[in-house]
C-alpha cells in the first residue's frame, strides 16, 4: 500500500497538525461569464497574443463552478482536515460598489459542504484575480486599490464571519506584484522596476488595512498572509552577498514590513531610485499583528554575480528537476523555515500553505503513476518534520494542488495536481501521490483514535 512514512514521534502525526489541499479561484472555477462574474485582469491578460502558453485561459478550467459538490466529496475522501480555496473578487463585486448575491451564495455552498463533512475552510481573499475595472484605473499601481481591497475584505468577512475558519489576505504578493507589474510575465503584464515595487507596497498596505476589519467581523477566526519564499545559496564563497540580496528582495521585502514594520535595508539601498512613495503611517498599518504566516515553497535559488554585477540564478544541471524545470531540493524547505524562525522575533505559527511539483502526467490503464511527485511529497514532509525538530513552530501542511488546473502563464501544460483532470471530459483521477496522501491520513486517524 503506497503511503508516506512519517518518523515516530513526529509533530505531523499529532491530531492537531492540519493537513489539507489547496486551489485558487481562477485556476479551477471556469464559468468566467456566469453567476454575475465580470472579467478579472487574468481574463484580459489571457486574451493578449503570446501571453499564455497556447493562448489558453481559465474560461472553463476544471469547471469547478459546476462540479464543486463532487469536488468537495473528492476532497473529503482524501481524509484531509481542511480545504484551502480562494474567493474571486469579480464574483463578489462584479461592478464598482455592486455586491453580487450569486457570488456569495456560491462560496456559501462550498463552506457549508466542507463544514458538513467535518473539514475546516481556509479562504484566500486575493489570489491574483483583480477586477478589470480596478485595473482600468491603475490596478495595484493606484493607492486607491489598497482601500478597495479593504472594502472587499470587510464585505466578505461581514457576510461569512467565523464560518471561514482561517482568512488569508494575500497569496504570494511577490508573484502578484513582481511578475505582474515588474517583469510583465503575469497579469496585467506591466514591466517596470518602480512599478513592481509600488504594486508590492500597495498590496501590503491593502493587507494591513484589511486586518482590523477581518478581526472585527470574524473574531473567532485566524487571520494572516501567505508568502512564497525560496532560500538562496551562494554559488561560491564570493557570491554570499548575491544570495543575501536574493533573499532580501525575494521575500524579506514582503515579510519584513508585516513582521518587523520596516523594509529591508539591502533593498532600500540597491533600489533607491525606484522606491515607492511610503506615506507616514503606512508601515504601522502593514505591521498589524497576524495569527499565522503561510509559506509556499517549491525550490531553492543558487546565486552569483554576473559580469555586470547583477545577480543571477544558476541552474544546477546535475540535480533532479521537475517537469517545470525547478530543482527538487527538500533541504531548502528546512533551511527556509529555520532562517525565517531566526530572523523574526515573536514569530507567529507558520503553515506550509503550498508545496508540490509539476509533472507530465497521463492516465494509463486508469492510473497515474506520478512517482516523482510521490517522492517529492515524502521528502518535503520529512523536511518540515526536521524544521520542527529544530524549534520551528509549523502547524499545518497543504499540498499544491488538489487537481491539475490552469497554471497561469504556463496554461495547461504544467500539471501540479495530486488529482489528474481530463480537460475534455472533466474526469478526475486520483494519482498515486493522492492515494499515498490519503493512506497516510487514514493511518494517522487510526493511530490517534
Amino acid at each position: 500500500m503506497k503511503t508516506y512514512q512519517l518518523p515516530q514521534d513526529s509533530r505531523l502525526s499529532q491530531p492537531d497538525f492540519v493537513f489539507g489541499v489547496a486551489t485558487s479561484s481562477y485556476q479551477i472555477e471556469g464559468a468566467a461569464k456566469e453567476g454575475g462574474r465580470t472579467p478579472s485582469i487574468w481574463d484580459t491578460f489571457c486574451a493578449l497574443p503570446g501571453a499564455v502558453h497556447n493562448g489558453e485561459n481559465g474560461d472553463i478550467a476544471c469547471d469547478h463552478y459546476h462540479l464543486w459538490k463532487q469536488d468537495i466529496e473528492m476532497i473529503h475522501g482524501l481524509g484531509v482536515d481542511a480545504y484551502r480555496l480562494s474567493i474571486a473578487w469579480p464574483r463578489i463585486f462584479p461592478h464598482e460598489g455592486e455586491l453580487n448575491p450569486q457570488g456569495l451564495n456560491f462560496y456559501q455552498n462550498i463552506i457549508d459542504e466542507c463544514h458538513a463533512k467535518g473539514m475546516k475552510v481556509y479562504v484566500t481573499l486575493y489570489h491574483w484575480d483583480l477586477p478589470q475595472y480596478l485595473q482600468d484605473r491603475g490596478g495595484w499601481l493606484n493607492r486607491e486599490t489598497a482601500y478597495k481591497f479593504a472594502e472587499y475584505a470587510e464585505v466578505v468577512s461581514a457576510h461569512f464571519g467565523d464560518q471561514i475558519d482561517v482568512y488569508t489576505t494575500l497569496n504570494e504578493p511577490f508573484v502578484a506584484s513582481f511578475l505582474g507589474y515588474r517583469w510583465g510575465i503575469h497579469a496585467p503584464g506591466i514591466k517596470g522596476e518602480r512599478e513592481g515595487l509600488l504594486a508590492a507596497h500597495h498590496m501590503l498596505l491593502g493587507h494591513g488595512l484589511a486586518m482590523p476589519l477581518l478581526r472585527r467581523n470574524a473574531p473567532k477566526s485566524q487571520h494572516g498572509i501567505v508568502f512564497n519564499a525560496s532560500p538562496s545559496y551562494p554559488l561560491s564563497e564570493k557570491d554570499q552577498a548575491a544570495a543575501d540580496y536574493s533573499e532580501a528582495e525575494g521575500y524579506h521585502w514582503f515579510m519584513d514590513p508585516v513582521l518587523k514594520g520596516e523594509y529591508p535595508a539591502l533593498v532600500l539601498e540597491r533600489q533607491a531610485s525606484n522606491l515607492p512613495m511610503i506615506l507616514d503611517g503606512d508601515l504601522a498599518i502593514i505591521h498589524a499583528p497576524v495569527d499565522y504566516v503561510g509559506i509556499n515553497y517549491y525550490t531553492r535559488h543558487v546565486c552569483c554575480f554576473d559580469e555586470n554585477g547583477d545577480i543571477k540564478n544558476v541552474e544546477q544541471s546535475q540535480a533532479e528537476h521537475t517537469f517545470i524545470g525547478w530543482e527538487v531540493y527538500p533541504q531548502g524547505l528546512t533551511d527556509l523555515l529555520v532562517r525565517i524562525h531566526q530572523r523574526y522575533t515573536n514569530m507567529p505559527p507558520m503553515l506550509i500553505t503550498e508545496n508540490g511539483s509539476a509533472g507530465d502526467d497521463c492516465v494509463i490503464d486508469g492510473e497515474v503513476n506520478d512517482e516523482q511527485r510521490t517522492r517529492y511529497f515524502q521528502s518535503h514532509l520529512l523536511a518540515v518534520d526536521e524544521a520542527i525538530r529544530q524549534g520551528v513552530n509549523v502547524t499545518g501542511y497543504f499540498a499544491w494542488s488538489l487537481m491539475d488546473n490552469f497554471e497561469w502563464a504556463y496554461g495547461y501544460e504544467q500539471r501540479f495536481g495530486i488529482v489528474h483532470v481530463d480537460y475534455q471530459t472533466q474526469k478526475r483521477t486520483l494519482k498515486q501521490s493522492a492515494i499515498a496522501y490519503r493512506n497516510m491520513l487514514l493511518e494517522r486517524a487510526e493511530e490517534n483514535k
